[in-house]
């Protein structure tokens, strides 16, 4: 993002105290500024030079370390830096000019209403020049006394704090800056660009920096949910990671649950995932909704091959659903039946019947507890119990964590969508009413 220099090649005038005048004056002000007759003797043919705008300037500018230590007082430092500030403009020192910025925000002689604006220059300047860490703090100091102008908001200074850390390769500091500031936003009740997301999630991926890449990625997708954004989040998950079917089936669903499969091998890795020999009944759907979407092609050997193995599964599979249960059910029953009725009854939509299995299957001994929750919340906000699949899906970790951050992304965009629309009250609507009669 480029931010236009604000101070150009400006002089800064009616900020800068003039040392003699202040002196004839100190007598009447009871001492309000403060020069001493070294600074004045050493300041006033430096100022005529520079004031004369003739090119005079540069033939000074080699007195200007002198002068710098005879600076003492506040006064003194705040007259001298809009000097040199305006010597660096005329001559194009860039370096000058971060000097004169730097005096006068030292003095705390700068006015109230210019403090900001003087801080966001120094930070441009110093940022120009490589010095990323001072520029960041003139830059924090901007965003501190809430600058803006035409072309420049806070917004716009966040994300310039963020890229700075990145341009000088402190990719965690600046996704950490980046996620403090859009956290601080959404907690104000500020809108946050989507660009803020978007820049968070393609530095991180492209540095590998996890698990923040799928912080990024799951705060975006609850923020700007669609199909196509969904999409590229379960892509980014899936790239940075090399799943085995089980992990890989539950993050098939998700991606299958948002309409984000717009590829025939999306498909078909959901087709592995679940097997058509343990899982009939949702390879059916599955492949019967490809079909229906046009993505996947009927002439497709494997596809109909695994279709018709799982037709030629499922009534048995069914009818072996009740003896399932009744086993799983009773006090006796090891975890892998326990775990293998949830699966049974996850795939056939059964979440009721399914969130029971997994729940009494997660603290069994030699349990997969990250498999097992993962699909206890998937059971959970199928029935539309958002708040319990949310800390469900909190307590997953390892490998599917990433996966489990996605389905709470879910959870949230489900959990908005179910939340009724405030009506107003009688009193308020009969007020309106009176209003407009």
């Amino acid at each position: 993002m480029a931010i236009a220099l604000l101070s150009g090649t400006a002089m800064l005038s009616g900020v800068i105290a003039e040392p003699a005048h202040a002196q004839r004056d100190r007598k009447k002000k009871k001492e309000t500024t403060e020069y001493s007759k070294e600074f004045i003797e050493a300041f006033t043919p430096l100022q005529a030079a520079v004031n004369a705008n003739d090119g005079s300037a540069a033939g000074v500018v080699g007195q200007f370390p002198a002068i710098v230590a005879l600076a003492q007082s506040a006064d003194e430092k705040n007259a001298l830096g809009g000097l040199i500030y305006n010597a660096g403009a005329q001559t194009g020192d860039q370096g000058l000019q971060l000097q004169g910025m730097g005096l006068m925000l030292e003095s705390g002689k700068v006015a109230p209403e210019n403090v900001g604006r003087f801080n966001f220059i120094a930070y441009q300047l110093a940022n120009a020049r490589g010095d990323y860490a001072g520029s960041r703090a003139y830059l924090q100091a901007a965003i501190d006394a809430n600058f803006t102008a035409d072309n420049v908001s806070v917004p716009d200074m966040q994300i310039a704090m963020a890229e700075s850390f990145i341009t000088e390769n402190r990719i965690q500091e600046g996704l950490d800056y980046l996620a403090t500031a859009i956290e601080t936003r959404k907690a104000a009740g500020q809108p946050v660009d989507e660009a803020w997301y978007r820049r968070g999630l393609s530095v991180a991926y492209n540095n590998e920096v996890v698990p923040q890449v799928y912080d990024f990625a799951s705060i975006w997708i609850a923020a700007y949910p669609s199909e196509t954004n969904w999409r590229d989040a379960v892509n980014i998950v899936r790239n940075l990671n090399s799943y085995e079917r089980g992990t890989m089936l539950d993050l098939m669903r998700l991606s299958h649950r948002v309409g984000a499969m717009q590829e025939k091998y999306e498909y078909i890795d959901y087709v592995e995932a679940a097997d058509a020999r343990r899982l009939p009944n949702e390879v059916k759907r599955v492949i019967e909704d490809g079909y229906a979407s046009g993505v996947v092609s009927r002439d497709d050997i494997y596809i109909s091959d695994s279709l018709e193995i799982a037709d030629g599964r499922i009534a048995a599979d069914e009818a072996d659903l009740p003896a399932l249960e009744s086993d799983a059910r009773s006090a006796d029953a090891g975890l892998r039946t326990v775990v293998a009725a949830g699966d049974a009854f996850l795939s056939y939509s059964e979440y009721a019947k399914a969130e029971d299995f997994y729940s009494k299957a997660v603290d069994m001994p030699g349990a997969d507890r990250d498999e097992v929750l993962t699909r206890l919340g998937i059971a959970q906000v199928e029935q539309g119990k958002f708040d319990a699949a949310s800390q469900t899906f909190a307590q997953v970790g390892g490998a599917r964590s990433p996966i489990a951050k996605l389905w709470t992304a879910y959870v949230s965009e489900k959990a908005a969508a179910a939340t009724p629309a405030v009506e107003p009250s009688a009193p308020a609507v009969a007020e309106a009413e009176a209003a407009t009669s």
